[in-house]
C-alpha cells in the first residue's frame, strides 16, 4: 500500500455526528475530521428516486438483521493547509446521509451542514426536494409505531451503516481511485473517467477557473455527452486509422488522454505549440482588429492536449455535432434547411437499428468534413462545397441502407472497411478519404470517382412510391439517388 494512502472503515454516525473515522487498517480511529466539498465537485444530482432506493435498501437490511450494511466508498484528499478532508468521490451519498440524519435525528450537531454548496439549480432543487422526500417517507410509517420506527432507523444508520474510506495525501492518487469506481461500486461512464483524468492534469489551473470548467462540463446534457464520445468521437478516431470501432470503455479511453504537460517529445512539442498559438491568437485582440475568424484549436485526427484543453475540446465538438444535427433554416452554420436531411429526419428513417447506424455514419462523415474544411462561420463558397459533400456522404452511407435488408454493426463495420461479405457497391472508408484529402475540391473529385450508381438489382431495400410532402421533400430517400444520377435503370 502506498505511503500516501490510508484505508479505513467508518460508521455514518461517527463520521457525520462525531467527526471521526471509526477504524483505519491498523485499528486506530482518526479524530477531528473536517469534511469539505472542493470547488471542482460536480453538483448534487441525486433525486427522490435515489433517496427512496437508499432508504428502502437500509430498511431491507434492518429486516434482514444485517449487523453491518456497507453503503459505498468515500474517497478523501487530505489538505494539509487547513487540515481538511476534501471529498473527491462519494458526495452524493454523504449529502444524502446528512439530510437523513438531519430529518431523523433532529437536534444532533452535524458540522457538515455548515458547509457551503455551490449556488446552482441542481443543488438548490435536489437538497430541498430530497429532504421533503425523506420527510414523506417517514410520514408513511404507521402512526402507532412511528416514533419507534424512526428511532430504530436513526440508530441503524448511525451505528450499522458503514463506508469504506480511502484517504490520500496525493490528489492524483485520489483521482486514480475515482477513475475505477463510483459511489454504488459500478464502473463510471468513459467520459466520467476522462473528466477525472483531465482534472488531474490541471494542477496549474486556479480554483476559480477549475470550478468554471467543471460547471460548463456539468451543464452539458450528460447522456448526450456520453453519446458524443462513445458513438461519434471514438468511432471517428478508429475509422480514420482504418480500424473497426466497437465499444469505448476503460481499456481504450487512452485515445482521449492525449499529450500531457510532461510529454516533451518532438511530436508533442509540435501539437502543444499549435494549440498554444491558436489559443493565444483567439484570446488576443488580433481577430477583432483584423477581422479574421478564430483559429481552430482542434482536429479530430490529431492528439488531444491534456488538462483544460480537453474540456474545451469536448464542448467544441458537442456544439459542432449539435449544429450538424439541427436542420433549422435560421439556426446554426452548417446544416440549414437541407432537403436530404429533411427526408432523413422523417420518423420512419429515425427508427430501427439499421436506420440509426446509417444515420450515424452520415453524420460522422459530415462532422469530419466540417472539422477539417469549414471555418467557424463558413462563407458562401464554403457552404456550397459542404452542400456538395452532403450529397456524396448521403449516397455513400445510404448505399449500404439500400443494399441490405438488415443492418447491424458487423455489416456496417465491414462496409466502412471496404470488406463487405458480398458484392456491394460504394463500400469504402470515407473517413480515411476525408482525412487524406488536402482540400474540399480534391476530396469531391476523389468521391466522384469512388461512388458508383446503384441499379435495380442492387437496390433490395423497400421501394415505396415517391410521395410529395410539404416543402417539396420526398418521403423515400431513394428519390435522391434518382435526383443525383446514382440510380441506374429506374
Amino acid at each position: 500500500m502506498s505511503n500516501n494512502l490510508i484505508l479505513a472503515i467508518t460508521k455514518i454516525g461517527d463520521l457525520l455526528l462525531n467527526n471521526k473515522i471509526t477504524n483505519t487498517e491498523d485499528g486506530n480511529s482518526i479524530n477531528n475530521i473536517k469534511l469539505m466539498l472542493p470547488e471542482y465537485q460536480r453538483p448534487y444530482k441525486w433525486t427522490a428516486k435515489n433517496v427512496n432506493q437508499l432508504m428502502n435498501d437500509i430498511e431491507e437490511a434492518i429486516k434482514s438483521n444485517k449487523e453491518v450494511y456497507r453503503v459505498g466508498t468515500l474517497i478523501l484528499h487530505y489538505e494539509e493547509k487547513d487540515k481538511s478532508y476534501n471529498i473527491v468521490d462519494g458526495q452524493q451519498r454523504i449529502i444524502t446521509f446528512v439530510l437523513l440524519l438531519k430529518c431523523i435525528c433532529d437536534g444532533e450537531q452535524i458540522d457538515f451542514l455548515k458547509r457551503d454548496l455551490a449556488n446552482n439549480s441542481y443543488n438548490i432543487h435536489n437538497v430541498i426536494n430530497n429532504y421533503r422526500t425523506i420527510e414523506r417517507h417517514i410520514d408513511n410509517f404507521s402512526e402507532k409505531d412511528k416514533k419507534d420506527e424512526k428511532e430504530a432507523l436513526g440508530e441503524y444508520i448511525k451505528n450499522h451503516c458503514e463506508l469504506i474510506v480511502v484517504i490520500t495525501y496525493d490528489l492524483s492518487e485520489a483521482f486514480q481511485f475515482f477513475d475505477s469506481q463510483n459511489a454504488r461500486g459500478k464502473e463510471l461512464y468513459p467520459h466520467d473517467l476522462l473528466k477525472a483524468y483531465h482534472l488531474r492534469e490541471m494542477q496549474d489551473v486556479g480554483v476559480y477557473e477549475t470550478e468554471k470548467i467543471v460547471k460548463t462540463w456539468e451543464d452539458i446534457n450528460q447522456e448526450k455527452l456520453s453519446i458524443l464520445f462513445k458513438e461519434y468521437l471514438y468511432r471517428l478516431k478508429e475509422w480514420i486509422k482504418g480500424n473497426k470501432a466497437w465499444e469505448l470503455n476503460e481499456s481504450n479511453i487512452d485515445l482521449f488522454k492525449g499529450i500531457s504537460t510532461r510529454d516533451n517529445y518532438p511530436y508533442a512539442q509540435y501539437y502543444k505549440a499549435a494549440f498554444a498559438y491558436a489559443d493565444n491568437v483567439n484570446h488576443s485582440i488580433l481577430p477583432f482588429v483584423t477581422g479574421i475568424q478564430r483559429l481552430s484549436s482542434f482536429q479530430l485526427n490529431t492528439p488531444i492536449i491534456a488538462g483544460k484543453p480537453f474540456f474545451e475540446y469536448a464542448k467544441h465538438y458537442f456544439d459542432i455535432l449539435a449544429d450538424i444535427q439541427n436542420n433549422d433554416k435560421y439556426e446554426g452554420y452548417f446544416i440549414k434547411d437541407n432537403d436530404i436531411v429533411k427526408t432523413l429526419n422523417l420518423r420512419k428513417y429515425r427508427n430501427g437499428v439499421g436506420n440509426n447506424i446509417t444515420r450515424l455514419m452520415f453524420d460522422t462523415a459530415i462532422l469530419l468534413y466540417v472539422d477539417k474544411f469549414c471555418p467557424e462561420i463558413p462563407s458562401k463558397p464554403d457552404s456550397r462545397l459542404l452542400e456538395q459533400f452532403i450529397v456524396f456522404a448521403f449516397i455513400w452511407a445510404y448505399s449500404m441502407r439500400a443494399q441490405y435488408v438488415n443492418i447491424g454493426w458487423q455489416v456496417a463495420q465491414n462496409y466502412i472497411m471496404g470488406t463487405p461479405k458480398r458484392d456491394i457497391e460504394n463500400a469504402f472508408n470515407i473517413y480515411k478519404v476525408i482525412a487524406d484529402a488536402d482540400s474540399p475540391n480534391s476530396l469531391l473529385n476523389v468521391m466522384s470517382d469512388l461512388l458508383m450508381p446503384l441499379n435495380d438489382t442492387k437496390i433490395i431495400a423497400k421501394k415505396d412510391d415517391f410521395e410529395l410532402v410539404e416543402s417539396e421533400v420526398y418521403q423515400n430517400y431513394l428519390y435522391y439517388f434518382d435526383k443525383y444520377d446514382f440510380w441506374e435503370g429506374k
